[in-house]
Order: C-alpha cells, then sequence, then structure tokens
C-alpha cells in the first residue's frame, strides 16, 4: 500500500512538472487576429516579392510581421514570446532576422519562426494566413 502511494505521488509530481513548462512557454497574450491585407495597395505590395517581410502595426501583442518565403506567406507576432511582456519585448527587424530590445536580446529568423544560434523554450507565435484571391487573411 505504501509503495502505491510513494509511486502515485512521484508521477503526480512529474506531470505537474511537465505541465509548468509547457504553461510557461509563451508570455504573450491570446488576443484576437483577423486583418486583411490587400496586395494591390502600395503598402502590401513588398510581399509579393520572396524573403521582404513587412510590419502591420497595431495587431496582435506588438504587431504582426508578415514574410512571403517563396513558396506561402507566413505571419508572426512581433513580441518576444520567451518574455514577460515588456517595453524591450518588441523585436526589431534587420534583414530576415528580427532581434528583440531586451538584454538578452533573443533571435528570430522570421522565414521559419526559430531562434537563431541558441534553443530557446518558445519559437515566434505564428498566425494563420490564408489566401483568397490578391488577399491575405490572416487569423489565429
Amino acid at each position: 500500500m505504501k509503495r502505491f502511494f510513494l509511486i502515485s505521488c512521484l508521477l503526480l509530481l512529474t506531470s505537474c512538472e511537465d505541465d509548468n513548462t509547457l504553461n510557461n512557454c509563451n508570455f504573450l497574450f491570446d488576443v484576437g487576429v483577423n486583418f486583411t491585407v490587400n496586395l494591390n495597395l502600395p503598402q502590401f505590395s513588398q510581399l509579393q516579392i520572396p524573403n521582404s517581410p513587412i510590419l502591420i502595426q497595431g495587431e496582435g501583442n506588438l504587431g504582426i510581421y508578415v514574410i512571403n518565403t517563396g513558396g506561402m506567406y507566413r505571419a508572426f507576432d512581433a513580441a518576444d514570446p520567451n518574455h514577460i511582456p515588456e517595453d524591450c519585448s518588441f523585436m526589431e527587424r534587420n534583414g530576415l532576422e528580427v532581434t528583440c530590445g531586451c538584454p538578452d536580446e533573443n533571435k528570430y529568423l522570421l522565414l521559419t519562426g526559430t531562434s537563431v544560434n541558441e534553443q530557446l523554450p518558445c519559437t515566434l507565435q505564428e498566425y494563420r494566413v490564408t489566401e483568397s484571391g490578391n488577399n491575405l487573411i490572416i487569423t489565429n
């Protein structure tokens, strides 16, 4: 009986630890996103060129980066998912990389959403992009 109790407690503690790790991965708010990009408009025409990302301000947590990867469109939140939201969490773009303004300067690749140079717990928060004629519909 004691063995059963000890094994049950051990399993419970182990499963709680895993749940906490998963829950702490993404610090970003779950904001509703439903934005349409008309590729015929001048401010979005750059997206017709592969590897030429744009920033859509006022959407997502701190904006949304949209990129044409050459085969598909992808959209990522402009806030670092590995930080509690603060002023330095916004990620500045330099080419195809975005860098967090916080002291650790986390870097991510906009083509994949993965971190550059080091393994981080979270990748960039990605939004769904649906193509409809000359429109891109970005949602979560």
